[in-house]
């Protein structure tokens, strides 16, 4: 809860200054999500959470469970000085299988899709070119990254915010284990 109060009051100043932006992703396991985004120079926090669903305040054992209609995802703060929406969308993309819209790697599911949520026409236009260039570079004959108008987001429990960093041995194996990074690498290289 600390990190997301934190989180809430660097927003706020950063806001002073109109250059911090919020774009909302989901590409299956929040904890890889956010691992990767968080390398990402520009971007100054991500937090886990649920979006898309018809449940107030959900928790992980529901969403889970695929009865909330909500997708594990991010919640990526970012200056727009240093990265711009499009080059963050390319890069998330980057990140996952977007060709599979039945889960990521070993999670499957609705709630594990990958989803860009738009907060307005102009970030549906930039990911929609941005989905195209993906695909005009010839890895994936067919993108299936779905584009929704977002409605919410609801911080995911404490414990799994950060979690690469608090629990780095666990996550790593479950990493390595998802298939993730074995995808990753034969599509993109090194």
């Amino acid at each position: 809860m600390k990190k997301i109060i934190l989180a809430i009051f660097f927003l706020n100043c950063f806001l002073a200054f109109g250059e911090i932006k919020e774009a909302y992703l989901a590409g299956g396991c929040f904890w890889c999500v956010e691992s990767d985004l968080e390398k990402v120079k520009g971007v100054k926090e991500v937090i886990s959470g649920y979006s898309g669903g018809h449940v107030e305040n959900p928790r992980y054992k529901e969403v889970s469970s695929g009865s909330t209609g909500h997708r594990e995802s991010v919640k990526v703060i970012y200056d727009n000085k240093e990265i711009n929406y499009s080059t963050l969308i390319y890069y998330f993309l980057k990140k996952i299988d977007p060709t599979d819209d039945k889960g990521q790697f070993v999670d499957r599911g609705y709630q594990y899709s990958p989803t860009i949520f738009y907060t307005n026409e102009r970030e549906e236009k930039l990911a929609k070119k941005v989905l195209e260039k993906v695909k005009e570079e010839g890895k994936f004959k067919e993108m299936k990254v779905s584009l929704e108008k977002f409605k919410n987001f609801y911080p995911a429990e404490e414990y799994h915010q950060d979690y690469y960093k608090k629990n780095s041995l666990k996550y790593k194996f479950y990493r390595y284990r998802s298939g993730r990074d074995k995808f990753l690498e034969k599509t993109w290289g090194k």
